[in-house]
């Protein structure tokens, strides 16, 4: 799993936006190992990394992490 950590706009998939924080790549779609290889270092258009791996127990963790509200 991945964590955007720069937005872009992902010309390979018609042109999403990915927003800071948000989950690569978005639900319904597959990429291939070269994309993220590719989105990861800075051997893009961007010439900067725009996402990093997220490891698996930081991902439950935070599953598990209760929702804070917002108060009215």
């Amino acid at each position: 799993m991945y964590e955007v950590i720069k937005m872009f706009t992902d010309l390979q998939d018609n042109n999403f936006k990915y927003e800071v924080g948000d989950e690569y790549p978005r639900l319904g779609y597959e990429t291939s190992i070269s994309r993220i290889k590719e989105l990861s270092s800075k051997f893009n258009k961007q010439g900067t990394p725009l996402i990093k791996e997220i490891e698996e127990n930081k991902v439950l963790d935070e599953l598990d992490k209760p929702k804070k509200r917002k108060s009215k």
